[in-house]
């Protein structure tokens, strides 16, 4: 691949899952505007989370990055990016005193609006149109009107983000996240769950400790961590000429960094080494992922390394693997043992979504919870046998309370799918299951890191924010 690189390199390229947009000119208006738009985030941040990763990778902290499959417009209310951010916050706490280490805290959001899909068109009846890519794109009502790509929508989109990005800082900085406050985030359909009650007897232990940091002169007025939180937003690059827009030039250090986003991620149907997308990601410093499916194989991803982390960087690179439950252990040792004879650093994270979606015999798209246990499981066995370590998962969840993956405590079946089935395109866990997900994650990592749990120091839940 040439070494000569420009954010617009990429429209040398061929490309796939970018919409057939009806104007071309009307498009390159909207792009030529939002290119004039004020950055929604910046190269410092996303450096600072380049570096938290970089701990991952030494295996030091852990990756939970989660959210929506695909925002949406219509559902843009603060209570919902409140409720989402509030169950990622427990997910964490869990998280960080069952694995004794930091935990990196990654939103899908504020900015997630578009989609790759298996088939450009869908067909209901004898009416074909084009399939809905995500909010950015078109409307996911079936009609022709709708379905058409409209570049007006990534106007939206950006003010969507912008608003997000807005209330998410003020929640993470402005003392929402205070740990003195960790009762309190516990959403009202979850308090009578096993999982809700697993998570305040934990939150009880470490009220205990808090106490007794208290009696020693420690406390949330004087000690920054224990009232805020560090939080960053990542989407799926996919198109292409809005990240460019946005791709901007670091004025401290000359570098070209993508402003939409703090972590961009290149999806396992946009990987093609000679294609746009890892064109353009190669050349932003951001921390990126790549997504890793069952058709990658071990020296295609030497290859995708090399091109998007030349000088192997720490942080720098994310693998997030997607097999599904029943063949994670095909294809996913052969990957680990590549790396590591190559000597990559890179951080392993694990989709246990994507591989496991089912359609059930009620005509609805969903996801076994206990396939997406199996399959966490399997991905931390994987490592532990390979001895590299499993640092991160990414799921798609929402801190509703859908019914949209069957299973969990509240043992939710087919027949109650269509309950509160709201996602708009791929189905998401709820926040009881996110958080009984996080305790055997948190299981896993103490196994991992040789730890008794019941000996942890009690500064430890200070780490999580």
């Amino acid at each position: 691949m040439a070494t000569t690189w420009s954010r617009d390199s990429w429209r040398s390229k061929p490309v796939v899952q970018i919409p057939d947009y009806p104007d071309e000119q009307a498009l390159e208006a909207v792009e030529k505007r939002l290119a004039g738009f004020p950055p929604l985030v910046f190269a410092g941040e996303a450096r600072e989370l380049r570096e938290r990763l970089a701990r991952v990778a030494a295996g030091e902290a852990f990756l939970l990055q989660g959210g929506d499959c695909a925002e949406s417009f219509a559902e843009h209310h603060p209570d919902n990016i409140r409720d989402f951010f509030r169950v990622l916050l427990q997910m964490a706490v869990v998280l960080t005193f069952g694995g004794s280490c930091p935990v990196v805290k990654v939103g899908r959001i504020a900015g997630q609006f578009a989609k790759p899909r298996s088939s450009p068109v869908e067909q209901q009846g004898d009416l074909e149109l084009p399939s809905y890519r995500g909010d950015n794109v078109n409307e996911i009502t079936f009609d022709e009107a709708a379905r058409a790509p409209n570049p007006e929508r990534l106007l939206m989109g950006y003010r969507q983000a912008a608003a997000t990005l807005n209330l998410l800082r003020a929640f993470a900085q402005g003392g929402y996240a205070n740990l003195e406050h960790m009762h309190q985030w516990t959403l009202g359909f979850v308090k009578d769950s096993p999982a809700g009650d697993r998570y305040e007897e934990l939150a009880e232990r470490i009220s205990d400790g808090l106490a007794f940091m208290r009696a020693c002169g420690i406390t949330h007025e004087n000690t920054e961590k224990l009232r805020t939180t560090n939080f960053y937003t990542s989407h799926e690059a996919l198109l292409l000429g809005f990240e460019e827009a946005f791709t901007r030039v670091d004025s401290t250090t000359g570098d070209w960094y993508a402003t939409s986003g703090h972590m961009l991620w290149i999806g396992d149907r946009t990987r093609q080494p000679d294609h746009a997308h890892v064109e353009y990601m190669r050349g932003i410093h951001n921390p990126i992922g790549l997504k890793c499916g069952p058709s990658l194989e071990p020296d295609e991803l030497i290859g995708l390394i090399d091109t998007l982390n030349p000088h192997n960087d720490p942080g720098r690179l994310t693998l997030v693997c997607r097999y599904g439950a029943e063949t994670i252990g095909k294809h996913l040792p052969g990957l680990i043992r590549a790396v590591e004879r190559e000597g990559r650093s890179i951080v392993w994270s694990c989709d246990p979504m994507h591989g496991n979606t089912v359609k059930a015999s009620s005509g609805y798209k969903t996801r076994p919870f206990e396939l997406i246990l199996k399959e966490v499981g399997s991905f931390f066995d994987i490592h532990r046998a390979e001895g590299t370590y499993a640092g991160g998962i990414h799921l798609e969840m929402t801190g509703q309370n859908v019914t949209e993956c069957i299973g969990g405590s509240h043992a939710i079946k087919d027949a109650d799918l269509s309950d509160r089935y709201h996602t708009h395109c791929d189905p998401r866990l709820n926040a009881d299951q996110s958080i009984e997900l996080a305790f055997l994650v948190a299981e896993l990592l103490k196994r991992e890191r040789g730890q008794n749990q019941a000996e942890k120091p009690l500064v430890a839940a200070g780490q999580v924010i």
